[in-house]
């Protein structure tokens, strides 16, 4: 599709080719002025499934921009953000589909009982002059499309509560439940002007589409974030084909792993019909025999001829080589675990919430009750340091007779934006979720203590110019860690269910085979399948929809 001609030259654009084009709009004043920006860049990359997007403030937009582009999506995260006449006007002028989630509806049909808002009844069939946010209900699930999602009640700025005023003009898609502080279904509140135990989360109407909140705060893998991921379809991808597909990742694989457990879960695998990938990083460290007594340990694909000829067969039997950063740790210092490969983060600096900080910065080893907390860049961090890790292990495969990996998972999903721009001078595709910063649309530095980190419950193509295979459904944890429940089978199982509401959606979980019983990976497996998942490899998934 042809450029924005109206677009301000400070409009940030991104993606991939694709049928639909995207304008997103964001707030940038007052206190939390900045949160709309990170809020603009998680809608933005959710859009990049359809094609391109193009993202600027609200207040810079230019009359007749909404009509350059297949949709248009607006996030009002700052109440009263100063919106310029001429998109309030565009918006109820154009035939072009406009989303509209959270504050400032109200401006679109000014004061209760105006000649405009008179005029947005008529056309829209509600009235946002006479809806209030509900912030006297618990809302701690939202309804759609037979599937029940959850929503972090950190969210307390609560949720509007449209207004109908006539039913047949306007589609309900989505619902939010009142509760009890317990979970309890409860009647909502009088300021919901409903009688039920439940009030519109998302409604259309017109050329309208109205979420009640900005649904990409404290999301999470159950969260009503996937609800929302879905909806862009209507309007983005209106006639895709629908698809779920499934995808599993082995994960840790390295010099010291078990040959014999990645033999059998690839047999496994293979024997099911079931494509894989492996993340494997190619050089296992343990610089202070942190595992082995006080001895150092150190080796390289090569050094391992054992797990060099699993590979090989494992690649043989359907597995795609995923390479999972050079050392999956950093120096030899705790980041913030042990040192050791696999424990610790590569490219981000990571600490303990209540772990005193020891003499050189780091820490002493956490405790099972801490949280881990991503900090920020490394010392040393920059794009030529990260470039210089991702070939220097990627040399490490083909040293032992592998094929070079064409695949990238960042080691606990966690770099600095300079890291990722070096990740993608090698590669071009990760498999990953990943971290955003506030400046990276603005032009501005980029504020590390602005932090978005988003997954996907589909492929997209990100701000940072790379291809996401999205891994949306976590990994098997049989006991709490870290201040991280537990995560069964069977909760995987559950979410990947809730992915059925996703129109393209992808059940995407991984699996570490030095810890975990293959009894697990046969249980997901097979209900995934049970729910009708197709399973795919990397390539496949977006040689289908990419």
């Amino acid at each position: 599709a042809a450029a924005d001609p109206l677009a301000p030259a400070q409009a940030k654009t991104w993606g991939a080719t694709g049928a639909a084009t995207t304008l997103v709009l964001y707030d940038t004043t007052n206190t939390w002025g900045w949160l709309g920006e990170l809020y603009a860049i998680g809608g933005g990359n959710l859009a990049t499934h359809f094609g391109t997007v193009t993202a600027e403030p609200v207040v810079d937009y230019v009359a007749g921009q909404v009509n350059n582009y297949t949709a248009t999506i607006y996030i009002g995260s700052t109440y009263n953000e100063p919106i310029p006449q001429a998109f309030l006007n565009d918006t109820l002028s154009t035939t072009k589909p406009v989303i509209w989630a959270g504050d400032n509806i109200w401006q679109l049909s000014g004061a209760s009982g105006s000649a405009a808002d008179t005029a947005f009844e008529a056309a829209y069939g509600w009235d946002p002059a006479t809806s209030y946010f509900d912030t006297a209900d618990t809302i701690a699930s939202v309804s759609y499309k037979s599937q029940t999602f959850t929503r972090n009640i950190l969210n307390t700025g609560g949720v509007l509560a449209p207004h109908i005023i006539t039913a047949s003009q306007v589609s309900v898609l989505a619902s939010a439940n009142c509760s009890t502080s317990t979970g309890t279904a409860t009647n909502c509140n009088s300021i919901a002007q409903t009688t039920g135990t439940s009030f519109p989360w998302a409604i259309s109407s017109g050329n309208l589409r109205y979420i009640g909140e900005v649904p990409l705060s404290y999301i999470a893998t159950t969260d009503r974030y996937v609800a929302f991921a879905d909806l862009l379809f209507n309007d983005l991808g209106p006639a895709v084909t629908p698809s779920h597909e499934a995808l599993v990742r082995l994960e840790d694989i390295n010099p010291e792993s078990s040959s014999s457990n990645l033999r059998s879960y690839a047999s496994y695998l293979h024997s099911q019909g079931v494509p894989f990938s492996m993340a494997v990083f190619p050089d296992y460290q343990d610089p202070a025999g942190f595992y082995n007594n006080g001895v150092p340990v150190s080796a390289t694909l090569a050094q391992k001829p054992a797990m060099v000829s699993a590979l090989k067969t494992a690649v043989a039997d359907g597995g795609t080589l995923d390479q999972h950063g050079y050392t999956h740790q950093y120096s030899n210092v705790d980041n913030p675990i042990s040192g050791v490969s696999g424990d610790d983060f590569e490219f981000y600096r990571a600490q303990c919430s209540t772990t005193p900080t020891a003499p050189d910065n780091f820490e002493a080893p956490c405790a099972d009750t801490d949280a881990v907390v991503e900090e920020g860049p490394l010392p040393g961090d920059s794009q030529s340091w990260a470039a210089g890790r991702v070939t220097t292990g990627r040399a490490l495969f083909t040293a032992a007779g592998l094929p070079a990996p064409t695949l990238w998972t960042t080691p606990h999903y966690a770099a600095s934006a300079p890291d990722y721009a070096g990740i993608g001078q090698t590669y071009s595709t990760r498999y990953d979720e990943e971290l955003f910063f506030g400046g990276q649309l603005t032009g501005q530095p980029v504020n590390y203590t602005h932090v978005f980190g988003q997954f996907f419950p589909y492929e997209v193509h990100d701000l940072y110019g790379t291809t996401i295979v999205p891994e949306n459904l976590g990994d098997y944890e049989p006991t709490a860690q870290f201040n991280n429940p537990p995560r069964l089978a069977q909760d995987i199982i559950n979410e990947a269910q809730q992915n059925l509401a996703v129109t393209q959606g992808v059940a995407s979980f991984f699996i570490h085979p030095d810890d975990d019983p293959l009894s697990v990976l046969q249980q997901i497996v097979t209900g995934l399948k049970a729910l009708g998942y197709t399973f795919e490899s990397p390539s496949g998934l977006l040689a289908s929809n990419g």
